[in-house]
């Protein structure tokens, strides 16, 4: 492997303390070792700049940016994929965590099969570190079937931005759906790996743990961004809204047997 096959990992924080130094090691563990890791800190007012200052001193693959003003998320991760060297763009937010084979699994995975956008299944996971769950996928996806619910965690997404070119976030909620959306609107389909490659951190304040809010980002989605009609609208949101709780009918009995 070469320069060529160089991963570019992008981590926005903010506030992330507690969580960084568990997200980091996850990256620098990876058995694939031809990354670089963009930290990209939001104006956090927390002790997480100091501990990522520490990495970046022992690793020369770690590098922090540090935005002049609190933007949020999308603007944190275009910051990142603007400057990233990388032929394959990835993303783990600071809380959450990736398993040690995720990117060699993945990226042989796109170079054998000529693949541009490829994700994963992925566990939950509680702000403990305990496993609530598990996020299954469906293994190939179009356009009209990520419309209907999110396939890609985007802890586990990566596109091949040698293929694509650099392709970023709309800064809305959900802006990691928006990027996939736009991703399949050029290609026919992307293709996930149905084996648990992440860890995703569900924190009470969390935006994904609000479920209301996450319906009204959909609803503008849907309206504004993807620009559906009123009757594909409510079809899709209604997918949606099935899909969600089909999903968490699924991961009920692991729920219940953690709580136990």
């Amino acid at each position: 492997m070469s320069k060529k096959d160089l991963v570019s990992v992008i981590m926005p924080n903010y506030n992330r303390a507690k969580y960084i130094s568990e997200a980091i090691e996850s990256v620098i563990s990876q058995t694939y070792p031809i990354w670089e890791l963009m930290i990209i800190d939001d104006c956090s007012t927390d002790n997480s700049v100091n501990i990522i200052e520490e990495y970046v001193a022992k690793d020369e693959r770690i590098k922090l940016i540090r935005l002049p003003k609190n933007s949020g998320p999308a603007i944190a991760r275009n910051t990142g994929i603007e400057v990233a060297s990388g032929r394959y763009i990835a993303f783990l937010d600071s809380d959450d965590v990736w398993l040690p084979y995720k990117l060699e699994k993945q990226v042989k995975f796109m170079r054998e099969n000529n693949l541009s956008l490829v994700y994963s299944a992925y566990y939950i996971i509680d702000k403990y570190g305990f496993v609530k769950g598990i996020r299954n996928i469906k293994e190939k996806i179009s356009y009209k079937d990520l419309l209907k619910t999110n396939w890609i965690g985007n802890l586990t997404g990566i596109y091949d931005a040698q293929k694509l070119g650099k392709v970023f976030m709309e800064n809305v909620g959900h802006e990691d759906y928006v990027l996939w959306l736009s991703i399949l609107k050029r290609i026919d389909y992307a293709f996930g790996i149905n084996e648990p490659l992440a860890k995703y951190r569900v924190l009470p304040n969390s935006y994904s743990s609000n479920k209301f809010k996450s319906i009204k980002s959909m609803w503008n989605i849907y309206r504004s961004i993807e620009r559906l009609d009123l009757l594909h609208s409510i079809y899709y949101l209604g997918n949606y809204i099935y899909y969600g709780i089909k999903k968490r009918f699924r991961e009920l009995p692991l729920l219940i047997d953690r709580d136990l």
